[in-house]
């Protein structure tokens, strides 16, 4: 149906290829373990707006011209690479809140775990901070254009929208894997009553994932 071929096969391979550590997921890990599931599904929630992003560029052929064009690649790969740098050193000033008081609220979060600002977070910050990590990552881009039209038959109909059906199916998939990350994240982290102290040191770990995570990305090519 629509020029798709072998949907099985894309499914599995969509899921194995969700589950593969990456900047989104120590993100979702960081926000659920810090500040409890709300903020894990708020990152995830903004990783699939971006994903999406990427799926309608792709089908609409403009993800091409960061496969052929050195310029556009780069200028993409470079903010890219800065913001990721920059949420990684947001991280890595998390400090301890001394005035709030102790313990872990009944969502998971620790109300002592800060981040930059000296404040919270808030869900639509998160949101937008997930968006943003992978809608400026060229190579999610790339991955698309490479992965996706290998379940397209050459003579489709209407390959653009195949190409976008395989891409929300892809999405939710990663969905499924991304709040299913968030929910038992903030879980684990309540149940183990984690001391606020090792909370704000994971979510410095995190950062520091973060910052290197940015230096792969801004010495990466095309290929």
């Amino acid at each position: 149906m629509f020029g798709i071929h072998d949907l099985t096969l894309f499914i599995v391979s969509g899921l194995l290829l969700n589950i593969m550590p990456g900047p989104d997921s120590l993100l979702i890990m960081a926000r659920s373990a810090t500040q409890g599931w709300r903020a894990g599904v708020a990152a995830s929630l903004g990783i699939g707006a971006g994903t999406m992003v990427h799926v309608l560029a792709a089908a609409l052929g403009l993800s091409a011209l960061l496969a052929t064009s050195a310029t556009a690649f780069t200028v993409v790969k470079w903010i890219g690479a800065a913001y990721i740098v920059w949420c990684g050193i947001g991280m890595l000033r998390a400090k301890l809140t001394p005035t709030a008081e102790a313990g872990v609220r009944p969502d998971g979060s620790d109300p002592r775990v800060t981040s930059l600002g000296g404040k919270h977070a808030s869900n639509w910050r998160i949101f937008a901070q997930g968006f943003l990590t992978n809608v400026l990552n060229p190579k999610v881009a790339l991955f698309f254009l490479a992965f996706v039209p290998q379940f397209i038959d050459a003579d489709a109909p209407n390959k653009p929208l195949a190409f976008i059906i395989l891409g929300c199916i892809f999405n939710f998939n990663g969905m499924l894997w991304c709040n299913g990350l968030a929910l038992f994240t903030a879980f684990a982290s309540s149940k183990l009553k984690v001391k606020p102290r090792v909370a704000l040191w994971l979510n410095r770990i995190t950062g520091g994932l973060f910052l290197a995570l940015g230096a792969r990305l801004a010495l990466a090519d095309r290929h």
